[in-house]
């Protein structure tokens, strides 16, 4: 009887640990679900709305420019942004804010790409913090899940004046 009891349960303590890696890996090298939170990509991702992310694209070097990711956070690496990709390495961006009225350009180095919230006026990204490391990309949103009104691919940028093709 005791035979039987322990072998119940370190068989199902092994299915928890194989399913326990296998969840593991498809969240950290596939993608998984989403909760966005602050005004930063507004109009594009509300507050509140939840995303899948795909997590294959920053593995293959697959990310362009007006992509949305998420991001660990450059200023606090316990926390993830999530913002759209304006420039890649070798781009030229404009690194000023909207309202100013001389524009400053700069060129993205190499391994790194340049990241803006899509409400440019409440959104603190690579104007103020620089180039982000690629490293850090988490994973890219393909499409939006709630609120279901909303379910599909996520809009272009509003701002897609900013990206720069010299």
């Amino acid at each position: 009887m005791l035979r039987d009891v322990l072998g119940k349960t370190f068989r199902f303590l092994g299915y928890t640990v194989q399913y326990g890696c296998i969840a593991h890996c498809a969240f950290e090298y596939l993608g998984g679900i989403v909760v966005c939170s602050g005004p930063s990509m507004e109009p594009t991702i509300q507050n509140s709305d939840i995303v899948f992310s795909e997590n294959l694209s920053r593995h293959f070097y697959c990310i362009r420019k007006g992509d949305i990711v998420i991001v660990k956070s450059p200023s606090d690496p316990k926390s993830n942004i999530c913002k759209r990709v304006i420039g890649l390495e070798g781009d030229k961006v404009c690194t000023s804010n909207p309202s100013d009225f001389l524009k400053s350009h700069s060129y993205v180095p190499k391994g790194h790409v340049w990241l803006e919230g899509d409400n440019l006026r409440n959104s603190t990204d690579s104007r103020c913090y620089g180039p982000v490391p690629y490293g850090l990309i988490r994973g890219r949103i393909c499409f939006k899940i709630w609120p279901l009104n909303d379910f599909g691919f996520l809009r272009a940028s509003p701002n897609g004046h900013r990206f720069l093709d010299d």
